[in-house]
């Protein structure tokens, strides 16, 4: 059947040129497939437990319960935000803001459709305006490409690959962010070493320190102190502060607003191309940046690279949005979202301390605790940073320290991040040439080869 008779009946797949010579037919996803309502399942409803729960944009909980079995697929059903489209391998539970998907027809391989469905995309099917929806009668109108089954399988099985390194690499960032936050909290918020110090030169330790000190103690063998040379860059006593409480003897309390420089000066004209970042591509964990584009400069926050990026607004702030601006070159100027706030390092402090420091609950629920503005529009103000004090040496030497052991798991950070956007931008080329048939799976297979 020729293209416009089918668009006569369906709706033509976005991200597919009109004039696409298709090597598959094209088959209305009512012959394929069955979106299916999920059930109410309020907040307060849900037990602890290890079932995944799903909205509209994706997991939005855990529950004892599952709604369905897996692996299954959920599309977001209606909201302003985007529509999620996700797999979930294990049982799961879709409440009433998002379908889950039942499968037809035998001639249809499911984590194909995933892929396909996320390429296309469903925002643009959504009809409304204060509360757009996506209903089942669209969908189910909706043309898609249906290769032979096996070639379907094949097509899955080499976009999984990417995923499945992407996946990795996420894993290790994780683990390599749980480290440097785990030193920063350790060495500039517990005390950890002025602990171990104090507790070694048999110094009184002040009552608010003492239950970490009992802790710190029963560990015995298990503490694993410092190396001497740098255990002894640390004092062996407390003194008391009006600001912060206890804090190593000869150490500095500085509002954080003197420690480092916030939102600071940087120059990119009117009209001129540079690196954006909007506020979707700031992740809630981790430090690295997702998608980057490159726009020409209207108004927004201005960073370069080192800084470190905050959501001021809310839930951007709530949910954890923050990142570390190493997508740049040295002097290249980069701008984002105007509800950003740029933390740009200072002296001895350097991006790795920075970056841990904003990651840390105490310094997130003094930004939170200091919201202004109407409800649901809340954002931080630079004051804030007034009130928040931190504490560090006055010589460089531990700051130095620990920039030097951060380095390289920042710098590893960085490559697996641009190495995930390397895999996503030839997935995102392959995909739709897959799709459509205009590339077969031998002549992808040696492009994936190169890379993965």
């Amino acid at each position: 059947m020729a293209i416009d008779e089918l668009l006569a009946e369906g709706l033509y797949p976005r991200g597919f040129k009109r004039e696409n010579n298709w090597r598959w037919p094209l088959i209305q996803a009512s012959k394929l497939v069955t979106l299916r309502y999920g059930k109410a399942l309020k907040a307060s409803e849900r037990e602890s437990g290890s079932v995944a729960v799903y909205g509209t944009n994706g997991q939005c909980g855990w529950h004892n319960e599952a709604l369905q079995e897996g692996p299954g697929i959920i599309l977001g059903r209606k909201g302003q935000g985007p529509l999620g489209v996700e797999w979930c391998e294990t049982p799961f539970w879709v409440i009433d803001t998002a379908y889950y998907v039942d499968i037809n027809s035998s001639n249809l391989d499911q984590r194909y459709f995933f892929y396909l469905v996320k390429y296309i995309g469903l925002n643009h099917l959504k009809d409304g305006t204060s509360n757009p929806s996506l209903s089942r009668s669209t969908f189910d109108k909706l043309l898609l490409p249906v290769p032979p089954k096996d070639e379907q399988k094949e097509i899955a099985r080499l976009i999984r690959l990417f995923d499945e390194k992407v996946g990795i690499n996420a894993q290790i960032n994780t683990t390599l962010e749980s480290m440097a936050q785990a030193l920063f909290k350790s060495w500039f918020v517990d005390f950890d070493p002025v602990i171990d110090n104090a507790l070694a030169a048999g110094n009184p330790i002040p009552e608010a320190l003492q239950a970490r000190a009992d802790a710190r103690a029963a560990l015995g063998d298990r503490r694993k102190p410092l190396p001497d040379q740098i255990r002894q860059q640390f004092p062996d006593r407390f003194v008391l502060t009006e600001e912060m409480g206890w804090v190593p003897e000869g150490w500095k309390v500085t509002p954080l607003s003197e420690a480092i420089e916030i939102n600071p000066k940087v120059t990119i004209k009117k009209g001129q191309k540079a690196k954006h970042v909007d506020m979707k591509a700031l992740p809630t964990s981790g430090y690295c940046v997702g998608e980057i584009s490159e726009k020409e400069y209207a108004g927004g926050a201005k960073f370069e690279r080192g800084d470190v990026l905050l959501a001021r607004i809310t839930p951007c702030l709530e949910n954890g949005k923050t990142g570390v601006v190493n997508f740049l070159s040295d002097g290249e100027p980069g701008f984002g979202s105007t509800e950003f706030i740029v933390m740009r390092p200072k002296n001895a402090i350097g991006t790795s301390f920075v970056a841990a420091l904003a990651r840390q609950e105490a310094f997130r629920q003094h930004c939170i605790s200091n919201m202004v503005g109407s409800s649901g529009r809340q954002r931080v103000q630079n004051s804030c940073f007034d009130t928040y004090f931190i504490c560090t040496p006055k010589v460089p030497d531990i700051l130095d320290l620990y920039r030097d052991n951060c380095e390289a798991w920042f710098v590893k950070m960085t490559t697996l991040a641009n190495e995930s956007r390397s895999l996503g931008l030839l997935r995102d080329t392959l995909l739709p040439k897959l799709l459509s048939g205009e590339l077969r799976i031998p002549e992808a297979e040696k492009q994936v080869e190169e890379i993965i």
